[in-house]
């Protein structure tokens, strides 16, 4: 059933798509058509977002995450230890609803049981006295949330790498560039020549974040119906989703996570936009055109081109929905396989909108936006701590018949693209 649902919602969004590009094929178009156009791309993302709930849930069900994640298993619910984990993570709902004071012994003795083994805390962040980490499965739950709100931790091949550590403590990653070396031809007892290898480093730090507070009144904590758990995930990943994809994209790299866009653009590989002059006559800086794709795909090392990828703003990949080349034929092209992606030249694209947006009118001064990435966004890494601590403040607001919790997380990012040539981003005129 499920596969023939596909298969029909996918005829659909295909005649939704074909509608669009007539439209797009007559240039320049009206305010009605523009509306016409914008109702037949919404109505094919909406059929997309529903193929791949289909296509997602019948490989992924949601309940499988507890067991094995890439073929390895999780720290949620395996088969070995399953009955553990789970009376584990009883005990830190039973927290999360009555706070420590209140546990029962046996709750207690599991929470500090898994503090002893390595795996929990008695504190919940550095310096505190009350509260436990979370149990490992919630952790994941929270990871999965971060998701929804920016790729940078979405993981997988052609994204940013994720590394998890079991401390924050200052890491440094060996790392060298020694493309200008090439090997050399040697007669019979003739000596090598030397030509060592210069090691640099990328250091990664562990910056602290923090959910800010979320209050429950009392009387939904005491409603056996309200899922307190669920809701923590909601709220926690929300925020700090929202914050580590943002300087995971465009962070300093000083006071915080260096971002991928600050990195490329301090690598220097930046390709400055021509616009759609070419392609439609009238196209200025602040647009996009089939020669902008070009030139960013050869400013990237051939050797990185192999499952990299396109990262942009949505309303930059709307705009490049409607760009076709000098014959023609749509960039933005949507895949009639099953499970497979769309894509732009051929590439695959990620939507971030943590990036520049192109601008409808220019700017008076210009200014300079960063709208699209190309390349191995895969050595771009994120340092993640694996522990996410939670701390339950029963008396703050004890006046209100509230509790308060708080959420810390810790991150970081650097890249290791020190020869500049496995990234390059391109910067419009608006």
């Amino acid at each position: 059933m499920q596969v023939a649902e596909s298969r029909r919602l996918r005829e659909e969004r295909g005649e939704l798509l074909r509608n669009a590009r007539a439209l797009a094929s007559q240039g320049s178009l009206s305010h009605t058509e523009q509306r016409e156009f914008d109702r037949l791309m919404d109505e094919a993302g909406q059929l997309n977002n529903r193929i791949a709930e289909i296509e997602g849930g019948s490989m992924n069900t949601r309940g499988s995450m507890y067991e094995f994640r890439g073929g390895q298993p999780s720290g949620g619910y395996t088969s070995a230890a399953r009955e553990e984990k789970k009376e584990h993570r009883n005990a830190f709902q039973a927290y999360l609803r009555v706070g420590g004071a209140e546990l029962s012994a046996e709750h207690r003795s599991l929470l500090a049981e898994h503090r002893d083994m390595g795996t929990g805390g008695q504190g919940a962040y550095p310096g505190a006295t009350t509260g436990f980490f979370v149990p490992v499965g919630f952790v994941q739950d929270v990871e999965d949330a971060l998701k929804y709100y920016g790729p940078m931790l979405n993981g997988g091949p052609g994204m940013p790498t994720i590394m998890e550590t079991d401390t924050g403590q200052p890491l440094p990653f060996p790392a060298a560039d020694d493309t200008s070396q090439v090997g050399e031809q040697i007669g019979e007892g003739q000596q090598v020549t030397t030509a060592d290898v210069t090691i640099e480093q990328v250091m990664f730090g562990a910056w602290k974040y923090s959910t800010k507070l979320v209050k429950v009144s009392l009387e939904l904590l005491q409603d056996s119906a309200f899922d307190i758990e669920k809701f923590l995930v909601t709220e926690f990943g929300r925020r700090l989703g929202r914050i580590v994809n943002t300087l995971t994209t465009v962070g300093v790299g000083t006071t915080q996570p260096l971002g991928i866009v600050t990195a490329i653009v301090n690598g220097g590989n930046i390709v400055n936009a021509v616009g759609s002059i070419s392609n439609d006559g009238s196209g200025g800086l602040n647009t996009i055109g089939s020669d902008d794709f070009t030139n960013l795909e050869h400013a990237v090392d051939p050797v990185y081109r192999p499952g990299a990828r396109y990262m942009m703003h949505d309303s930059t990949l709307k705009a490049v929905k409607k760009v076709k080349d000098k014959y023609g034929r749509p960039l933005w092209m949507e895949s009639t396989r099953d499970g497979s992606p769309a894509t732009i030249n051929g590439y695959e694209y990620a939507i971030n909108n943590d990036m520049d947006q192109l601008q409808s009118q220019l700017s008076s001064p210009p200014v300079n936006r960063r709208t699209v990435i190309f390349g191995d966004l895969s050595k771009h890494v994120i340092r993640r701590v694996r522990q996410l601590s939670v701390l339950r403040l029963s008396e703050r607001f004890a006046d209100f018949g509230q509790v308060a919790f708080i959420g810390f997380g810790r991150y970081d990012s650097n890249s290791l693209d020190i020869g500049h040539r496995a990234q390059a981003i391109l910067e419009n005129v608006c």
